[in-house]
């Protein structure tokens, strides 16, 4: 798993949190505790599946362009981390004569498959909103 769909994630929540009005990628960055420039990375992703709109210059940024009740987290998932349950290398060599080195990396890569597909049907269940919902409670 990497760390874009948690920032997005928090970035989505704190718009939504911020109804009708524009957040720089500067406020944005401080209030995730990264850099503007992560933020202007994963904001591009978001601007162009329809997330967030922009705006340039004095007193721009970013808006939401979204239901947060509507929009679920695999969605953001699915738009930026799909996929990332899966390590970039196995153990393994398919040629080996072991069984076990052999067959490792089909059998991995198969539990991973599976994984994502019940990890994105629990996230469906959770809305921007829901999260925006559990950070104000007390």
């Amino acid at each position: 798993m990497n760390s874009e769909f948690t920032i997005a994630v928090h970035s989505l929540a704190l718009l939504a949190n911020l109804p009708d009005h524009m957040a720089s990628s500067e406020h944005i960055a401080k209030n995730v505790c990264t850099n503007p420039a992560r933020i202007r990375k994963i904001m591009s992703i978001l601007r162009k599946h329809g997330f967030v709109r922009t705006k340039e210059g004095i007193g721009g940024g970013y808006i939401l362009d979204c239901d947060p009740r509507e929009v679920n987290l695999a969605q953001i998932y699915r738009t930026i981390s799909n996929g990332t349950l899966k390590p970039h290398w196995c153990t393994g060599d398919p040629q080996d004569t072991c069984l076990v080195s052999a067959k490792m990396h089909c059998v991995m890569d198969q539990i991973f498959m599976e994984a994502e597909i019940h990890y994105t049907k629990y996230l469906e269940q959770i809305t921007i909103q829901s999260v925006l919902d559990r950070i104000k409670q007390p």
